[in-house]
């Protein structure tokens, strides 16, 4: 699938939106990816999947990880179409977290997902959380790299779409001194 494609469909189905958002990460940006938009639709979810293992198929996967909530389904998927087991990292007490008898053997090639990455705190808690399983790290993939490419997890990485979203810290945020509200979305807080 080409950059093209793959925006067709997050602008299609609404997932790409723009305004004054509050992300993840705490900073806010005047664009946001709602991948659960795109997601909801089960045809585009396997396609962008798709796209994301085949990119993984030169190395072994014995297991795909995300962090929840935004990389159970990818990370299900990407994991049935690679032929792998399918698990994800819950936050708990502050901190990503191995639960409900998920488990990676030291000898495991792992591959961890993610949704979105504006400055890959999620993914680099998750990195750290396979590091002290033993398990082999063969790479980080993702749907949508918001950093425009500055992010380096010291592994290899594979985003369908790069693009380069600036965001700000909220004192520094254009958005904010204008008095435009602030839209949070997401799941972090609820």
């Amino acid at each position: 699938m080409t950059d093209k494609e793959i925006m067709a469909i997050l602008e299609q189905t609404g997932a790409y939106i723009e305004g004054h958002f509050l992300l993840t990460s705490g900073r806010h940006s005047d664009r946001y990816f709602e991948k659960f938009r795109v997601l909801e639709h089960p045809q585009h979810g396997e396609r962008l999947c798709r796209e994301l293992a085949t990119r993984f198929q030169d190395v072994p996967i014995d297991v795909v990880m995300g962090p929840a909530i935004g990389g159970i389904i990818l990370a299900y998927e990407v994991a049935r179409q690679l032929g792998a087991r399918a698990i994800f990292a819950e936050r708990e007490d502050g901190k990503m977290r191995l639960r409900r008898g998920f488990a990676i053997k030291p000898s495991e090639n792992v591959l961890v997902v993610e949704d979105v990455v504006t400055t890959g705190g999620s993914v680099r808690e998750v990195l750290e959380l396979v590091e002290k399983t033993g398990g082999h790290i063969q790479g980080v993939g993702i749907l949508m790299d918001r950093s425009g490419g500055a992010i380096d997890f010291g592994y290899r990485l594979e985003a369908l779409v790069t693009l380069n979203i600036q965001s700000y810290e909220p004192t520094n945020c254009p958005f904010c001194k204008q008095g435009i509200p602030v839209t949070q979305r997401g799941s972090r807080n609820i």
